[in-house]
């Protein structure tokens, strides 16, 4: 009964909020930036995070683990602040995030206690370098969340994916996180993911920034407990949008293109573009089956990892057909859409 009362509260003011925000024109997509305009050119509220933030502070109240909470905080409102265009530079968001991130990974006591490589871990054992690269990572991720967040339903099903793995590995019991609240926390996933696919909420910076930090610090830490996980398993479930983002990264500097900026040439856009192109479909059905294919082969290949996520050979596996699917796919969308240039 209460779970049936907590939805209908959440549908309620997501109904609310949304009309709202178009009624007084706030934290609206589509402030003239191109790439806004690839899959969707309505106006969205992007209010995502104002959502997920009450969750996360219930779950982390049940965890204690306030740092974390602290940095998720401080992550939402610089999302919101770069969603109203208060912080509408790059580099300033990059250099923000940065400060942020190293405060609280420092605070976390956050660390890779592993690499199982031998001369990985010889590196990982100077506390400098292990603390450069856990902040590295979580930038990574973070800002390749943004970047997937280009399609409905793309962030939220790839992290609702994440959080069903984790559930059946016992992630959220041994957090002591309990059977209600964790109701609590799906049911705002799936209707969430519901106003997303039906052009009625955007995650926006805010929302996605959030989902980054509870993730990217909450499998570090979990790792930290159970080393004798494979660290290439915490890789694997973060596989897509750090690959989105390091990919990104290569690409534009190949022509010649700052990597801070974003564009409209990513996977998930090109396959859009594909469908697009195709069918007869209308964009949103378009944009809603792009984001089926890439969550499909996605829960596919974690399917794989999860099966002995004490292996580091299977996750090793699974990452690199991962990455040799990612990049078969992007040539041969590429290809489509730019046939004069040549990627490779």
């Amino acid at each position: 009964m209460i779970d049936l009362f907590y939805f209908i509260i959440l549908v309620l003011s997501i109904v609310f909020l949304s009309n709202y925000c178009k009624k007084i024109k706030l934290l609206l997509s589509h402030s003239g930036e191109k790439h806004q305009e690839y899959v969707e050119k309505g106006s969205i509220p992007m209010i995502g995070g104002i959502f997920l933030i009450p969750t996360f502070c219930i779950l982390f109240y049940e965890i204690k683990i306030y740092p974390i909470l602290s940095a998720m905080l401080s992550m939402f409102f610089l999302g919101i602040f770069s969603d109203l265009k208060i912080f509408n530079s790059p580099k300033a968001r990059f250099f923000l995030q940065s400060i942020i991130i190293i405060f609280f990974v420092h605070f976390a006591n956050l660390e890779i206690l592993e690499t199982r490589n031998y001369y990985l871990d010889k590196f990982m054992q100077y506390k400098l370098i292990n603390f450069i690269f856990v902040n590295f990572c979580i930038l990574i991720l973070v800002n390749g969340n943004n970047f997937i967040d280009g399609l409905n339903g793309l962030l939220l099903g790839y992290f609702t994916i994440v959080s069903y793995f984790l559930l059946n590995i016992g992630f959220f019991e041994f957090y002591n996180i309990s059977g209600y609240n964790l109701n609590i926390y799906f049911i705002l996933l799936f209707v969430m993911i519901f106003f997303n696919v039906s052009n009625k909420l955007y995650l926006g910076d805010n929302g996605g920034y959030v989902i980054s930090i509870f993730f990217g610090f909450m499998l570090i830490n979990y790792h930290q407990n159970f080393s004798d996980i494979s660290p290439y398993f915490v890789i694997l479930l973060l596989w897509y949008p750090c690959f989105e983002n390091l990919f990104s990264i290569i690409r534009k500097f190949k022509f010649n293109k700052s990597p801070i900026y974003p564009d409209s040439n990513h996977l998930h856009q090109l396959l859009f573009y594909f469908l697009n192109k195709k069918n007869k479909f209308k964009n949103l059905h378009n944009n809603n089956l792009s984001t089926i294919i890439i969550l499909i082969v996605n829960f596919l290949v974690i399917s794989i990892g999860i099966s002995d996520i004490y292996s580091t050979q299977l996750q090793i596996f699974s990452i690199v057909l991962a990455a040799s699917i990612y990049i078969f796919s992007y040539i041969l969308l590429f290809k489509f859409k730019f046939k004069k240039f040549n990627l490779m």
